[in-house]
């Protein structure tokens, strides 16, 4: 893949990559960082991009190896502040972000890839697992969120 066709095709998918950086990183420095990261991966990557799936499902791949295997290798510091160093753009953005902070990595990955509708097969390709283990893990992940935030489930 030429410069030209790799800088169209990221340019056409960004905002993949920004869904990412803000799954996991907290602050802008970090999730620029990140995004930095992904970016000089996918280029690295981008020779053996063989167009067997498409462009943006190949991109998923690389960027959540890349932030992954970051997440795993520097566990962000927790900060704790008097006030939210930033304000989601919408209320549903902010109650996502909260009900995706219960998962771990792996589960958020699935979860965002369900929420863009990509299939158990794009998402088992993505992630490096079989169709089977998409679904299980995926339906794992949902339940888990559905006891966190079921008022019925919780202790007393």
């Amino acid at each position: 893949m030429d410069e030209s066709r790799f800088l169209e095709e990221l340019t056409k998918h960004e905002a993949i990559l920004h869904k990412i950086c803000r799954l996991y990183r907290n602050t802008p420095q970090d999730r620029e960082d990140l995004f930095q990261e992904m970016v000089y991966q996918l280029w690295r990557a981008s020779p053996k991009f063989e167009g067997r799936s498409g462009f943006g499902t190949w991109m998923y791949k690389v960027a959540l190896g890349t932030a992954l295997v970051q997440y795993r290798e520097r566990r962000p510091e927790v900060e704790f502040r008097e006030q939210l160093p930033e304000v989601a753009e919408t209320q549903e953005e902010d109650r996502l972000a909260e009900m995706l902070a219960v998962l771990t990595p792996a589960e958020k990955a699935l979860m965002v890839l369900y929420l863009e509708g990509l299939s158990y097969a794009e998402m088992a390709g993505i992630m490096g697992i079989s169709e089977s283990n998409a679904g299980a893990r995926l339906s794992r992940a949902r339940q888990k969120i559905r006891q966190h935030f079921n008022p019925d489930t919780w202790k007393h």
